[in-house]
């Protein structure tokens, strides 16, 4: 598959994602978020995964919490690290709020990404964000749920390669539903601002 087709595979996923938050638009009552909203989408219910530190995670966990996730790999040159940083930006302007804000970091190269490595990649960014993986089989059926493709593209050696994936971030209300899906480069204020909409009693 050559890079135009991947980029192309990319855009036909978003392009899917836009079209499922059409059908929630039609609402008057739907509150106006900047990201695309996806309430009531039938897929990325849940998922059961390993985070850094050992401990099998679902998004039960994470009830009571905003939760935004992200799919990527740490040798992303990046995408993957100005995601991160911009999941940071915006716990920081929800101030008090941004206890409520827990990110969430999906490996799509289990492969090479162990346990260590996601810590060490998570340290640098906030210490309450967790990575998680699961095992490549497992990984390839998750991301087919989530609707994220992804696909290694050779390097020089054999472990040197990159991997294409989708760009963008899901999140969670606090009842752990998929409400939104933000795209890649979009403003940490405006997610912010659509995160204290979610926050909102009744939203």
């Amino acid at each position: 598959m050559n890079k135009r087709h991947a980029l192309q595979k990319i855009a036909f996923g978003a392009l899917t994602v836009w079209a499922a938050s059409q059908l929630s638009a039609c609402d008057s009552t739907t509150p106006a978020f900047t990201a695309i909203n996806i309430t009531g989408a039938d897929y990325a219910k849940d998922f059961a995964l390993t985070d850094h530190n050992g401990q099998l995670r679902t998004l039960k966990d994470f009830h009571g919490k905003i939760v935004m996730v992200f799919f990527g790999y740490t040798q992303c040159p990046d995408v993957c690290p100005t995601s991160m940083v911009e999941m940071v930006r915006i716990k920081q302007l929800l101030g008090p709020d941004g206890d409520k804000l827990q990110g969430l970091f999906v490996t799509v190269d289990p492969e090479r990404d162990t346990p260590e490595l996601l810590k060490a990649y998570m340290e640098n960014f906030d210490p309450t964000f967790l990575a998680l993986y699961t095992t490549p089989e497992k990984t390839a059926t998750l991301a087919k749920d989530y609707k994220v493709y992804y696909k290694k593209v050779p390097g020089p050696t054999p472990t040197s390669y990159t991997v294409d994936h989708t760009a963008g971030s899901y999140v969670y209300d606090t009842q752990g539903n998929l409400r939104l899906f933000t795209r890649y480069g979009t403003q940490p204020e405006l997610t912010a601002a659509d995160i204290r909409l979610l926050l909102q009693p009744g939203t």
